[in-house]
């Protein structure tokens, strides 16, 4: 089945959804379709703890915090981006204040601004330990207020319609002609892969977290986007940039991992190892609120030094209190094992966090594909460089549905353009599958490859051995996938084997460690 739309946005995040709010609303005769694979409520959005990074009292500066965000990037960053995504923070969320999103007041009913790794000043807006679920929440109530937006909750992306369907072209990398016409997207409680066709596509479909065994990713970040437009033909970069969050709570095997807040380091924890010394102290001046490429790095080290299998946070010395009205869902979860924060330390270590890498996108957010943006953690904005600083993934994603949403405002004329005839998807020839425990297996072979070997320290002999391992993956796929009729479980697969391999590729070919790259074979 063939279904149009002027403007289909895959994924139901924050970068999806504040996109497809500002152009409902700009543009009530244009119908505007999101997709998400999962529930419309489910997305990394929605387990984000920290918060959002905003210069807003007159004790903070613009400079203060270009400089913090350039500082954690290692200075990689675009400095253009970083300049206008900050400078516009206090618009973007005033607006999303207005839309009815609540953060954390003090007793003086002024915003109780946190302060987080890589920060030099209080800026974090923040609701309790859930700010991503208040923010996906907002979101969620305005879009669905909005008579033109139609929001497609299990539907999955599986590929995107380029020259490539419509004219059988064999396009290549680097060919600006590659125009994008929509998706197929497959209808995962019949298993129906049907034709969206658009004018303009946007993807917003989150990072590819489920590469690695361990992270504190939800289930669905499989890097579907990035590997859709990598397939497609659009420049994807930086993805030897891997983001371990320092502080993950130490529940061996249990994936995803639960994560505990940057903010609870900016609150005043310390990091102890098993001998309970602080061990940041001699690595950085900042200590625990250094960036988290160096905060997890040390306790890499420090594992690997003493043998342990976590470090601990230390909650002991603060106000119990305080501390339980600002994490209350870090608590509880403390206490569901047996930790109690204001007697215990909390066994941490580091996780798979975010992705800095992706679709290269510029500041109006296009991709190097005609008609197709991105925005989110698939993107690469060139905000954050070699490593995210804390609180800074919200942000990015509010400023960029701005200036795409306001790009495609004023380029309305493209909306109106006729569409070239695309073939329905063809499942012809092909069969259900004997057993699901071969995509299982695959699936897990993947993550502990990329666990063991293209972790917080690679070399190049781990780099190489990791690449044989998965073109042995990737082959045993593409046979599969090919045979079998398409399932989610396949479709994920086949993604995120393409972001492994990206990852392990572009970290072969860097020349200096930088940000969330750290080779062995690098060090002075």
């Amino acid at each position: 089945m063939i279904i149009k739309s002027d403007i289909l946005i895959l994924g139901s995040g924050v970068a999806g959804l504040t996109t497809a709010i500002k152009l409902a609303k700009a543009l009530p005769d244009k119908k505007i379709i999101v997709a998400t694979k999962d529930r419309k409520e489910e997305s990394n959005t929605k387990y984000a703890q920290g918060g959002v990074a905003v210069v807003w009292n007159k004790l903070d500066s613009f400079e203060s915090h270009i400089a913090d965000t350039m500082r954690a990037g290692d200075y990689e960053n675009n400095k253009e981006v970083v300049r206008m995504v900050v400078e516009n923070a206090p618009d973007r969320l005033q607006e999303l204040i207005d839309w009815g999103a609540a953060f954390d007041k003090n007793k003086d009913s002024k915003y109780d601004l946190g302060k987080e790794g890589g920060h030099s000043a209080n800026r974090i807006l923040h609701h309790k330990d859930i700010t991503g679920y208040e923010i996906q929440m907002t979101l969620l109530n305005q879009a669905e207020n909005l008579p033109n937006i139609e929001l497609l909750s299990h539907h999955f992306a599986i590929d995107l319609i380029t020259q490539h369907h419509t004219e059988a072209k064999q396009t290549t990398f680097g060919d600006p002609s590659i125009t994008c016409f929509g998706a197929y997207i497959m209808d995962e409680q019949t298993l129906a892969i049907d034709t969206y066709v658009a004018n303009i596509t946007i993807l917003a479909t989150g990072g590819a977290g489920q590469v690695y065994a361990s992270t504190t990713n939800p289930v669905i970040t499989t890097g579907d986007g990035i590997a859709m437009a990598y397939r497609a033909k659009a420049t994807v970069r930086d993805m030897q940039y891997v983001q371990f969050h320092p502080t993950s709570l130490y529940e061996p095997g249990k994936s995803p991992a639960f994560l505990i807040s940057e903010a609870v380091r900016g609150f005043g924890a310390y990091l102890r190892n098993d001998k309970g010394e602080r061990f940041m102290l001699p690595v950085d001046e900042r200590a625990e609120l250094a960036s988290r490429d160096i905060v997890s790095r040390a306790i890499d080290n420090e594992l690997n030094r003493t043998g342990a299998d976590c470090v601990y946070l230390d909650c002991t010395h603060l106000d119990q209190e305080a501390f339980v009205k600002h994490f209350p869902n870090i608590v509880d979860k403390c206490q569901s094992i047996g930790v109690d924060v204001s007697k215990d330390m909390i066994p941490v270590r580091p996780a798979m966090h975010y992705l800095m890498g992706g679709v290269v996108i510029d500041k109006k957010g296009h991709t190097s594909i005609e008609n197709l943006y991105a925005n989110g953690e698939v993107s690469r904005s060139g905000l954050h460089g070699a490593n995210r600083l804390a609180s800074n993934s919200l942000l990015e994603a509010l400023v960029f549905a701005h200036e795409i949403a306001a790009d495609i405002i004023s380029h309305q004329n493209k909306l109106d353009k006729d569409l070239p005839k695309v073939p329905e998807w063809n499942a012809e020839g092909t069969t259900d599958p004997d057993e699901m425990i071969l995509i299982s297996h695959n699936r897990k072979t993947v993550q502990y490859i990329m666990t063991d070997l293209v972790a917080i320290v690679r070399s190049n002999e781990r780099l190489e051995r990791a690449l044989d391992h998965l073109d042995y993956i990737y082959r045993d796929t593409e046979k599969l996938y090919k045979r079998v009729t398409l399932s989610p479980q396949i479709v994920e697969l086949r993604n995120l084997n393409a972001c492994a391999y990206l990852i392990v590729k572009q970290s072969l070919k860097m020349k200096e460690n930088k940000g969330g790259f750290y080779s062995l074979d690098l060090l002075d």
